[in-house]
């Protein structure tokens, strides 16, 4: 208890210095959690991507579609249980920053996402209506939208304005199901797309395949590519999740930078920390060789030190911890639901709680080991 009662009474006697030193380390450690819930974001849409679904799209590139015909072939083939038409649309709403991805799909393609939660009578409504359209709870609260609003869409690929209305609004299953989408129907795009130019009609963007076994996914991947080799147009089939990681690949520089800067910060605020414990022991050289001449050990010495930094790194740690939650909040909002889900994972806390003990033990050691090694005689003669 006398230990405790002196490592409070050490951490607060300069005050100014502690405070600053902890609105620091918070700072630090609150950066550090948004950065790192900014790459957790990013691989959120791979994270919930299905390993028991495929996806087949043209070998050369995915700019380049696939025949319609390849359908019924692909439905042939030994392990798979469902095909779904899925193609790009990349139309603008409104203006270009109101980004959000637009799929035309097959009407089967609700079936291979139970984790898309919508009632049936609302997706008996888009089934029955040409024009008809689902949007994500996400995308819903973002823009305002509801059942029955015509949403006008620009297209960009498919040149022309196009107007949806809005069946039905679905629901993720948890909070890692990314509902920030719009699907409409991919017979409703074919017929308007085959009126205007024949020879891009019956081509599909992508297909996703169902299968009886997750655990053959590479196999099945293999049979239905070996079906089209040396055809015009070669396939690429894949699980979901890794279709999902080659377009995360793509910014793995810019991921990269973001995880260093996260570790900058941290190590910029552990020189502060380490500076200010220094500044600590130099300053009580002559209370230290008092407590050798009392018969205090050098470990107590060095304990002193350490539980110093130790209660000054957890009431930062701690604080930037707990803003962490509420600024992300902040931060999604702020960015217009860029990032569909932006939450603090478990992970990340745990992370951050380990930098500030990283702080904390770092920024002590040549203070302690001062403290501890400080002669009698000498540290008594010490000015300062």
């Amino acid at each position: 208890m006398y230990l405790l009662k002196l490592i409070a009474r050490n951490a607060l006697r300069h005050k100014l210095r502690t405070l600053l030193t902890v609105v620091g380390l918070t700072i630090a450690v609150l950066a550090y959690g948004l950065l790192h819930t900014v790459v957790d974001a990013w691989y959120a849409g791979a994270a919930a991507a299905s390993n028991a679904r495929l996806v087949t799209r043209n070998a050369i590139s995915l700019v380049f579609p696939l025949p319609l015909s390849y359908e019924n072939r692909i439905r042939g083939v030994d392990g798979v249980t469902l095909v779904a038409r899925s193609n790009w649309f990349g139309g603008i709403y409104r203006e270009p920053k109101n980004f959000f991805a637009q799929f035309a799909v097959s009407d089967n393609y609700l079936d291979l996402y139970p984790e898309f939660i919508l009632p049936a009578q609302q997706r008996s409504d888009f089934m029955r209506d040409r024009k008809g359209c689902l949007v994500g709870r996400q995308l819903a609260t973002q823009f305002g939208f509801k059942v029955g609003d015509v949403i006008p869409i620009k297209g960009t690929i498919y040149p022309g304005t196009w107007e949806f209305v809005v069946r039905g609004i679905m629901d993720g299953r948890d909070e890692s199901t990314i509902t920030r989408q719009l699907l409409f129907h991919w017979d409703y795009l074919n017929e308007s797309v085959r009126k205007t130019s024949t020879r891009r009609a019956n081509q599909v963007g992508v297909y996703v395949l169902g299968i009886s076994n997750p655990d053959d996914a590479a196999a099945i991947s293999r049979r239905v590519d070996s079906v089209f080799r040396n055809s015009l147009a070669e396939t690429l089939t894949e699980t979901e999740q890794a279709f999902q990681l080659g377009f995360v690949a793509m910014s793995n520089q810019i991921i990269a930078a973001i995880r260093v800067v996260s570790y900058v910060v941290i190590v910029i605020i552990m020189a502060v920390m380490a500076n200010a414990m220094a500044m600590s022991a130099r300053e009580r050289t002559v209370e230290y060789a008092t407590l050798k001449a009392l018969g205090f050990r050098p470990a107590f010495l060095a304990l002193l030190v350490f539980g110093e930094s130790m209660v000054i790194c957890a009431i930062g740690g701690g604080l930037g911890i707990l803003v962490t939650p509420p600024a992300a909040s902040l931060f999604k909002q702020a960015t217009g639901g860029v990032f569909p889900v932006f939450s603090v994972s478990a992970e990340t806390i745990r992370l951050q709680a380990a930098c500030a003990l990283a702080i904390a033990l770092a920024a002590a050691i040549v203070p302690a080991l001062h403290a501890a090694r400080v002669r009698i005689v000498e540290g008594l003669r010490a000015i300062g």
